[in-house]
This record gives structure tokens, sequence and C-alpha cells, in this order.
């Protein structure tokens, strides 16, 4: 598969509709037999070729009827609406797993999504805190997530838990949260209490650099 040159260094949220622990980290089925979920990244530092990508922010909604490795996915893109004619297409080279090795994240994600909804330009608000479990994402009149530490059952004070993977596609190493998301767009659904992941993320046509 062809490669080019890029690179997104940056901050991650993946928040899903299965409980905390999300069951693809461990090679489990999701927790109500289907995922539907939301994925956005906040860009530090990044480029594709020669178009800088620093300070965007691209999302995106999900949905696959079983395990994600059963495919059949959904996919709808968000995208900062402060992006360019050239860094939307930089983005979009990137995302469709066209310029990734074999078993990286966006090349696997182009095998299991079947339908790609029509990608949607708008504002995007971006919080992030990762040791403190805190975000929140907005893509307006789309999209809203907000995320908060699990919080003790009996004494309701933060709860923090990690989860490392030294051979992750799509992370090494994340913070689990609790999240609440309400999506609007294509792809429609409303969870609140579920899982969430953050993670500082660098994302290369190799795969994660260490």
């Amino acid at each position: 598969m062809a490669t080019s040159d890029w690179r997104l260094e940056g901050e991650w949220i993946k928040n899903c509709n299965c409980a905390f622990g999300c069951p693809c980290d461990f090679n489990a089925l999701p927790t109500q037999g289907y995922c539907k979920g939301t994925v956005g990244m906040r860009i530090t530092k990044g480029h594709f070729e020669k178009t800088k990508l620093d300070g965007l922010v691209f999302a995106a909604t999900v949905h696959f009827p079983g395990a994600l490795h059963e495919g059949n996915g959904q996919l709808q893109p968000i995208i900062d609406e402060r992006a360019t004619p050239e860094q939307r297409e930089a983005l979009f080279n990137i995302m469709s797993g066209q310029n990734s090795a074999e078993g990286t994240l966006f090349q696997i994600l182009s095998l299991i999504v079947t339908k790609m909804h029509e990608p949607l330009f708008v504002p995007i608000e971006f919080e992030f805190d990762k040791d403190g479990r805190v975000a929140r994402m907005v893509a307006t009149g789309v999209l809203e997530t907000e995320v908060e530490p699990i919080k003790n059952p009996v004494t309701g004070e933060p709860h923090r838990i990690q989860v490392v993977m030294p051979e992750g596609f799509e992370h090494r190493a994340a913070e689990v949260a609790s999240a609440n998301i309400r999506s609007s767009g294509a792809i429609k659904f409303d969870t609140k209490g579920t899982h969430s992941s953050l993670a500082n993320v660098v994302q290369t046509p190799q795969g994660v650099a260490a």
C-alpha cells in the first residue's frame, strides 16, 4: 500500500456506548452487541507532505452493527471549518488509509467501514486534560461530548485507571474515563456515563510512534 510523508501529533478522544474499559481494546464483543461512538483529535503538530495541519481538529462518528473486526461500519467525518481546501484534502488523504501501512489505524478503518457519510465542515471546540480525565468536544449542530473521571460508587471520589497497549495501533497508553455523547448527524445516538479513552498520540504512516 502506498504511503506518503505525514505525521499527526496531538490529543486524542475516543468515546463510545460501551461500559468503562472499551471491549475493543481487549478483543471482546461490544457491551451492547454494537458500537456507536466518536473519535476526535486536536493536532498540536502535524503535516501531510508539505501541508501543515497544526492546530486543526478533526472528528468522526461511527456505527458498527457488531464487533469492529466484523466490519460493515458507517463513519461520518467532521472537519474543523478553519481548514483550508489544501488542509481538508490532506486530512482526507490521511483518513482514507491509502497512505498508511497495513495494520495501522487509518488503514484498518478503511477495511471495516463500508458506508462513508458526507463530511461536515463546522466549528469544533476542543478541551482536553488527560491527567485530570476531563475533556469536551463540540462540533456545532452535530456532536457534543463531555468527559469526566469515573466516580467511586461508594465514596463518590474520582477513580483512576489506565490502559496500556505496548503494540496498540490507536495509542500506547490511555486514561479511562466517563463520557456523555449526543450525536445528531448522520449517525444519531445519545449516551450517558459510558466509556471514554483520553490519550496523547503520534500517528505516522507506519503506525503509532513510540
